[in-house]
């Protein structure tokens, strides 16, 4: 017995990812169900014409780390009719990512679909057209989120979220250029740029805050637009809900927002920011 729990600890601790497809093109994944993954459920990485429909996930919602499904350097990415219960992000999009549509698809417990988080340790993060749509979410802790760590660069644009319904969600529509997943770090100038953002029809219920735009100073927010937003307030003994939060976010409201999401600031940054070289995708 000692030497097995010798040979026990030299094995890392890495925790496994159920599915993953690296490098692979023309990638069809239906009709199958993934448990309990001790970390993420299905990942592709580096993968071009994929589709991934009538999938189940399932894991507790407070297991760590559990992302349902996560895109990485891929493209041409088709997820529909897909059910997904998890610890993390429902799906999770990441760096390298373009041509993504995600459609017809339940999402929760989770933390919601997210796009993000890009940039960390100074990297360089490129994400754009991106469709979500026709989904629904159901007690997960946001709804259509982009989130970038401080000190990155480069580019998220082209993003539309269309015909979402929120049902107990904590927070529906995020934008955070401040991510941190611990207690604290570092303050840092530059950030990936966001622009081109389409909130389109996003309705139903909220437990903390309708919208949370939070954007980076050096590299503020551009381009978003809001048309038919619909978010009512859920009282949850746990949670405190308030009002809507934005920092150095622009754009346009294409009709009024249920409830007032005054704090857009209309228009266009000021000065007409163009990308620094290293910033451009």
């Amino acid at each position: 017995m000692d030497a097995y729990n010798q040979e026990l600890e030299k094995m890392p601790q890495i925790k496994p990812t159920a599915l993953r497809f690296y490098g692979s093109s023309n990638v069809r994944v239906t009709g199958i169900s993934i448990v309990n993954s001790s970390q993420c459920h299905l990942k592709f990485n580096s993968c071009q014409g994929v589709m991934v429909h009538n999938l189940t996930i399932s894991s507790p919602e407070d297991s760590p780390n559990t992302d349902g499904i996560h895109l990485q350097n891929s493209k041409d990415v088709n997820i529909h009719h897909t059910n997904l219960a998890c610890g993390d992000d429902c799906i999770s999009i990441q760096t390298g990512c373009s041509g993504i549509n995600i459609h017809n698809v339940n999402c929760g417990p989770g933390h919601g679909i997210s796009i993000g988080g890009l940039g960390r340790y100074n990297t360089k993060a490129c994400v754009s057209n991106i469709t979500v749509r026709d989904v629904n979410m159901f007690r997960t802790m946001t709804g259509v989120r982009i989130k970038t760590w401080q000190g990155g660069s480069g580019l998220v644009q082209n993003i539309r979220f269309s015909n979402i319904q929120m049902s107990e969600v904590q927070t529906p529509i995020m934008i955070d250029q401040f991510y941190c997943d611990r207690t604290a770090c570092t303050n840092q100038t530059s950030a990936v740029a966001v622009s081109g953002v389409q909130y389109e029809n996003i309705r139903g219920t909220f437990t903390i805050k309708p919208a949370h735009f939070a954007c980076s100073d050096s590299s503020p927010c551009s381009e978003i637009t809001l048309t038919g937003i619909q978010l009512s307030p859920l009282v949850v003994l746990q949670y405190h809900t308030c009002g809507p939060f934005c920092w150095q976010a622009f754009g346009e409201m294409s009709t009024p927002t249920v409830p007032p999401i005054p704090c857009l600031q209309l228009g266009k940054p000021g000065g007409n920011r163009v990308l620094p070289n290293h910033d451009v995708c």
